[in-house]
């Protein structure tokens, strides 16, 4: 699993855009900035969609007041699914990155299984503050919680 102080792996991902799905690198994504960045188990699930990207709303001004950049979600998700629910529950302060095939939460180490929930393999619920490539905070939620990834408990780290 991924720590602080470790770099992003370099995998590919897909931002969703108003002009359609455009591929980019984590490595360009991430260089030079500050990114607030959470994954949730999916998009329009229920916790995700109650809690986890409302809270990233609501909380973005402050979240860039302390600093942060940019702030970004990713789920296992294509970039179609991603894009329709920023556009449903979202706000063009938090950038969408489908990691459509689950290649970034395994090379973060950060999957889970909820084959049980007929979701198939997913990345895990967490937060992660990442300046220009490297993680220097990391909240990875116990199964079932919601808590140490929530927009309030990122505020507090900053």
């Amino acid at each position: 699993m991924i720590n602080k102080g470790d770099k992003i792996p370099e995998v590919n991902l897909v931002k969703a855009t108003a002009d359609g799905p455009q591929q980019i690198s984590s490595n360009e994504y991430f260089a030079g900035k500050k990114v607030a960045l959470f994954s949730v188990p999916g998009a329009f699930t229920p916790t995700c969609s109650a809690k986890h990207l409302p809270g990233y709303v609501e909380k973005a001004a402050d979240l860039k007041a302390k600093g942060v950049d940019e702030i970004a979600c990713t789920a296992v998700n294509d970039a179609f699914v991603m894009g329709a629910w920023n556009d449903a529950a979202g706000s063009e302060d938090v950038t969408m990155l489908a990691d459509g095939n689950g290649d970034f939460a395994k090379a973060v180490g950060l999957t889970m299984d909820g084959s049980g929930f007929g979701l198939g393999q997913r990345g895990q619920r967490f937060s992660m503050i990442v300046n220009d490539g490297v993680v220097e905070e990391l909240n990875v939620e116990a199964p079932g919680d919601f808590k140490v990834s929530a927009a309030e408990y990122m505020l507090d780290q900053l």
